[in-house]
């Protein structure tokens, strides 16, 4: 069998972080959005946890503090989401210009 290495974490979190971008930037349910942006995040979760293996655990304290920071960024989203659909009727990017100037 062949070891995982930090390589094969960095690739992975590499992966995840691509496919966040790419659902950030194309699609337009802002659901689909908050999954992408919490998708981000696990991905920067993973490269601290994978560099704290070459480092010590100076790594693994970050994500402690992250992860409960996404929930909240989450339950905050979700909770601007309702707010809108409520006065919107509509969860698309496009047609919500309520926070514009």
């Amino acid at each position: 069998m062949v070891p995982i290495t930090t390589l094969h974490y960095l690739v992975v979190a590499a992966a995840l972080f691509v496919l966040g971008v790419i659902g950030v930037l194309t699609r337009r349910n802002v659901v689909i959005v908050l999954m992408s942006i919490e998708l981000i995040l696990n991905a920067v979760n993973l490269n601290l946890v994978a560099f704290s293996r070459i480092w010590g655990l100076h790594g693994q304290i970050f994500p402690i503090f992250a992860i409960p920071d996404a929930a909240e960024e989450a339950a905050v989203g979700l909770y601007t989401l309702i707010a809108i659909f409520r006065n919107k009727e509509t969860v698309s990017v496009d047609e919500v210009h309520l926070l514009k100037w």
